[in-house]
């Protein structure tokens, strides 16, 4: 009876490890299909993706940048040329 119930056992073990086993098969699979199913929603949304917004941000970041430089280049010459009209002027 002690064999019986140690085979038994031991089948049971093996159904349970092959469940299991199966349980990840399918767990993988329809981690596979709904990240499919995301990845298709998104793109009919025109939906950005992280990098690329991120490499907009910087280039936005840069041209915000550039364009404040800027601002005070030309504020700096035309205080340049307002100096130089009134010393010219008699």
């Amino acid at each position: 009876m002690v064999t019986t119930n140690s085979k038994f056992f031991d089948e049971l073990a093996k159904l349970m490890g092959n469940a299991a086993t199966a349980a990840q098969g399918v767990r993988k699979e329809v981690d596979t299909l709904v990240q499919g199913q995301v990845e298709r929603v998104l793109n009919n949304l025109n939906v950005v993706k992280r990098e690329e917004f991120d490499i907009v941000k910087d280039m936005a970041a840069k041209a915000r940048s550039e364009n404040e430089d800027l601002a005070k280049r030309i504020a700096e010459l035309e205080a340049r040329l307002a100096a130089t009209k009134t010393t010219e002027s008699p």
